[in-house]
């Protein structure tokens, strides 16, 4: 906030007196004038710092600091959170305490993505803020084992702003333009907001993959080398409006919608070469695929005051997604003509309506001791969050008789329907102005029910009771707090895993099984428990340590099996899991160290994680591949006079090897990741945005492990790293 000038009472009064008189005011002295910063009571809250339930709010300035087109670059940088895959490449899961696979809780708007939709096509202008919540609440869905990352879409409306962004990247393998537009005004009780992004990207690039054997006596028995060149190129756009009614009596109504659409097309050909042992099925493949992909989304929201405080939330949601996909494969060997023409098209389509509701109420309970009122204030909260979707999906596999092969057709479809209903209450307690109590219960409930020409019908439910507690002390000091959280999450298996049809690959092997779905699977349930001590001081201060377990039953790992011939993966429940992690994080501005510093922000942390599956023999028995090691290093400047900030960070994710089962593995690279920025405030309504990400170009490996009896095999790729320069050009009008 801009600090206010403000003259002493002394020398108003000479003005004052001055002027009734008609004489000229004595001009002040230049050292009598005081400065004096005023901040509102919203400047001084930080969700972070006095929420009683653990919250980490990013802003859309930090989101927007880089310029990104993903927001899965944003997510990247922040403490505790990793993206896997390789740098620059989409589809990347995003994980919490180093786990994905769905124990990292993903929300819109606090609600789930349809099946199809990317999150990494969700461009960063759309989005308002970022919640990081590392320990379950019980108005979200407790589906949250490692945690929860909420992306908020934009939902403050500014007066009369209007902004266009153009961006462009290039990098040796790639490029991206894009173009981003927000708009809002204001009009007597009503306001409005209007958002949309577009952008294209194509791509080029050979990925190398490599194949080795040994029998049971350690002597190598096969040696395979593949190239896979490929390229693709795809276009996108979103849009997201917003209404907003003020009523008179104090009531706000809000429409918000959501629509995204993306095109994807790719062709890719692999060779490969073996020099000694088994060949593959097929040497020579050579593949086209298209996808087309719409989600949409619209809500309705009522907030509705009423007595002594109270307030009533009723939210209802529609949503339609539309994905379709078709790929042809033309496959032979030794030079022959083709023995596989494979042709697949599928589509799915998913109808949701859901509706969420919420009372809330401060409460404060008084009694007296010693003659005086003492209060208690309590802020409760309860309501529900229902849903129905309803999901059609085709799969249809044709593969032509040619001389010489062995076609394997399938014309796979089924409709689901899963219905949901969770009931909760919840109640804040500040028990002392130093220290607060979050008791939550939460009861939800699925019910899945799927059928279809070419599978047995699937009826599969399941419902958890969680009962979560945080406590927050602050200390005496008023710089020192500590933070405990006991919690119960759970991990629902997805649709697709309940069905039970399958998924065929080219060469089949252990390394490259088909796929099916598992109907019996049961929810992976999780006691767990978080503490931390955070230290605050001047503005932006921060150094923080944590702590968390989790002790998960139920696990549920892909198992690999041998049927008919080929080699199949499927999730199976196979007993007990435990999770542990440390986490440090430090935030040090220059000027809350040193008075009259450089406008210069530090920011580091690092996170440490173990884990330990029964059922796999060790060592390396994490859980999902887990990330064992992370870290994040950044640091800021802004000149003096603001017209100019910059910026790097550099990110850490270790990788090496994991056992999936006992005869499973994986093996991941490290990543690191370098990006640096650079700001330049033209003039008022001018900005010019420089960023260069992954300046390292790192090659990412990842290996696929079999060992039995019999031998090994493994199977490395390596995806080649890319720098990437990206100009945008903002302008406000």
């Amino acid at each position: 906030m801009t600090p206010i000038r403000v003259m002493p009472v002394a020398v108003l009064s000479v003005f004052v007196a001055a002027g009734a008189a008609g004489a000229e005011p004595e001009q002040p002295k230049q050292e009598e004038i005081q400065k004096v910063e005023i901040k509102s009571s919203a400047a001084k809250y930080d969700a972070r710092r006095d929420d009683t339930a653990s919250k980490t709010v990013v802003s859309s300035e930090e989101i927007q600091k880089y310029g990104d087109t993903s927001v899965n670059d944003v997510l990247k940088r922040l403490p505790g959170i990793t993206v896997g895959g390789a740098a620059g490449r989409s589809g990347g899961e995003i994980r919490m305490r180093g786990l994905g696979a769905g124990y990292t809780q993903i929300l819109i708007n606090g609600e789930r993505a349809p099946a199809g939709f990317s999150i990494d096509t969700l461009a960063p202008d759309v989005i308002e803020r970022i919640e990081v919540l590392r320990a379950a609440s019980a108005e979200f869905s407790t589906q949250s084992i490692a945690g929860t990352i909420n992306i908020v879409l934009k939902k403050s409306l500014k007066p009369a702003q209007r902004e266009l962004k153009v961006s462009y990247a290039k990098g040796e393998k790639s490029n991206t333009p894009s173009a981003s537009l927000q708009m809002s005004d204001k009009q007597g009780s009503t306001s409005y907001s209007f958002g949309a992004n577009a952008w294209h990207f194509s791509y080029g690039r050979i990925t190398p993959t490599w194949e080795t054997g040994e029998d049971a006596n350690g002597v190598p028995n096969l040696s395979r080398a593949s190239t896979w060149q490929d390229r693709g190129h795809g276009d996108g756009f979103n849009l997201s409006p917003r209404i907003n009614w003020l009523l008179d009596n104090g009531d706000t109504v809000t429409s918000q919608t959501f629509f995204n659409w993306n095109r994807f097309g790719s062709s890719s050909h692999g060779r490969t070469e073996t020099a000694f042992g088994a060949p593959p099925d097929y040497d020579r493949t050579d593949n086209t695929y298209s996808n087309h992909n719409v989600f949409g989304r619209t809500d309705l929201n009522w907030v509705h005051k009423l007595a002594d405080g109270a307030k009533l939330d009723l939210k209802m949601a529609v949503s339609d997604a539309h994905n379709s996909a078709d790929s042809l494969q033309l496959a032979g060997s030794n030079g022959q003509p083709a023995t596989l023409l494979r042709t697949v098209t599928s589509a799915t389509t998913e109808q949701g309506f859901s509706t969420q509701g919420k009372f809330s109420t401060p409460y404060v309970f008084r009694k007296p001791a010693d003659g005086e009122p003492e209060a208690t204030e309590h802020a409760l909260a309860m309501g529900w969050d229902a849903g129905v979707t309803q999901r059609d999906d085709t799969r249809i596999q044709h593969d032509a008789d040619l001389p010489g092969s062995s076609p394997i057709n399938s014309d796979e479809g089924f409709t689901a329907k899963v219905t949901r209903l969770a009931l909760y209450g919840q109640d804040e307690w500040n028990i002392t102005p130093r220290w607060s109590i979050y008791t939550g219960l939460r009861w939800e409930g699925l019910d899945t029910r799927a059928d279809g020409g070419s599978i047995d019908a699937v009826q599969n439910r399941s419902s958890v009771f969680s009962p979560l507690m945080q406590t927050l002390i602050k200390l005496p000091n008023k710089k020192d707090q500590v933070r405990l959280a006991l919690t119960r999450t759970y991990k629902a298996p997805s649709t697709a895993a309940l069905i039970p049809r399958k998924f065929t690959s080219t060469n089949n092997s252990p390394t490259e099984p088909d796929r099916r779905g598992n109907p019996n699977l049961k929810p992976e349930l999780a006691l767990g428990l978080d503490a931390s001590i955070e230290h605050y001081w001047g503005d932006g201060g921060l150094l923080s340590a944590s702590a968390s377990m989790r002790r998960i039953d139920n696990y549920t790992h892909q198992g690999l099996f041998y049927e008919d011939q080929r080699w199949f993966s499927t999730a199976i429940n196979d007993g007990r899991a435990e999770t542990r992690g440390i986490e440090l994080e430090a935030k040090l501005p220059a000027r809350a160290l040193v008075d009259h510093a450089p406008n210069l922000d530090l920011r580091a942390s690092v996170s440490r994680n173990w884990s330990r599956v029964d059922s796999v023999p060790g060592p390396d028995n994490r859980l999902d591949q887990q990330v064992p090691l992370s870290a994040t290093l950044g640091i800021d400047y802004k000149t003096p006079d603001g017209q100019m900030s910059t910026g790097s960070n550099f990110s850490f994710r270790n990788g090496g090897l994991a056992r999936l089962s006992g005869t499973q593995g994986g093996y991941t690279s490290v990543r690191r990741d370098l990006d640096v920025y650079a700001l330049w405030k033209l003039d008022h309504q001018n900005n010019l945005r420089v960023a260069v990400s992954n300046l390292l170009a790192q090659d990412y490996t990842t290996e696929s492990l079999y060992n039995d009896a019999n031998g090994s095999l493994n199977r490395m790729t390596v995806a080649g790293g890319e720098t990437q320069l990206r100009v945008t050009v903002e302008t406000r009008f």
